[in-house]
């Protein structure tokens, strides 16, 4: 059993949806105090009162300086300083690079990659302060693993947090501090389920388990890297996809 994080302040962006909020769940769940973080004021106020526990949320623009700071400071000062931030918020907009704007390209990596920057700038001052935290990334096996047509913004996206994590794993342990990274497979969200039921279908098919992930997986994760028992751990990064990584092939798993 993990070391309780009762009463830790908690940050979780994209927490409105998807495996933001199953991150959110899992450590409102655990007593922590959470606060979500997302673009949809609407959104989020709907999550924050079905939410277990105690659950606050915040508007932010995750690639704005500004709206991440005063976000990270409020929720702080809210909370009684800052214990964990989970970097989750995320945009997989699916477009062949051909037929791609290069605005769509900069919006993707203004969500995924510069917002871990961001968040974990704004964070730095309370792990000092506290003299400890934990970073969790929500990166992907698209990108570092696997690659999908329609999803080299975001593949490269997920790609570079785990660059961005090797350098910041060194840098942060001045402050004692840890950023590690959960790689999701396909797991079953809102946004997933609007790429259609065929998709969902051929994608369970080729994962061992047979079946898609759940939000909660990730988040179980999540609070592993940010319990007092994975204190040693940083600059890693743990895949959560029932397998899907491992057959050479369809054929494969067929033979299972």
């Amino acid at each position: 059993m993990l070391t309780s994080l009762k009463g830790k302040s908690v940050i979780v962006t994209g927490g409105s949806k998807g495996i933001g909020r199953g991150i959110a769940t899992v450590f409102a769940n655990q007593g922590a105090k959470v606060t979500i973080a997302s673009r949809n004021e609407a959104d989020l106020a709907k999550a924050a009162k079905e939410l277990p526990g105690e659950v606050r949320y915040a508007v932010c623009d995750v690639s704005d300086w500004a709206s991440v700071k005063a976000m990270v400071d409020e929720t702080a000062a809210a909370q009684g300083g800052l214990d964990v931030l989970c970097a989750n918020a995320g945009a997989f907009p699916q477009t062949k690079i051909v037929d791609m704007d290069p605005t769509e390209w900069d919006g993707v990596m203004a969500t995924n990659l510069r917002s871990s920057f961001l968040c974990v700038k704004a964070a730095i001052p309370h792990f000092e302060k506290a003299g400890k935290g934990r970073v969790v990334l929500t990166s992907s096996i698209t990108g570092p693993i696997t690659g999908f047509p329609g999803w080299s913004h975001y593949g490269a996206s997920k790609a570079g947090q785990l660059g961005f994590l090797k350098t910041a794993a060194m840098e942060l342990s001045r402050y004692n501090t840890t950023i590690n990274a959960v790689m999701p497979g396909n797991i079953f969200t809102e946004g997933l389920q609007g790429l259609g039921q065929e998709y969902l279908d051929t994608m369970a098919a080729s994962i061992p388990l047979r079946r898609l992930g759940g939000v909660e997986d990730i988040g179980n994760a999540a609070l592993f890297f940010a319990s007092v028992e994975a204190a040693y751990i940083t600059g890693q990064q743990i895949v959560v996809d029932g397998g899907q990584i491992i057959p050479e092939s369809l054929e494969a798993i067929a033979e299972i």
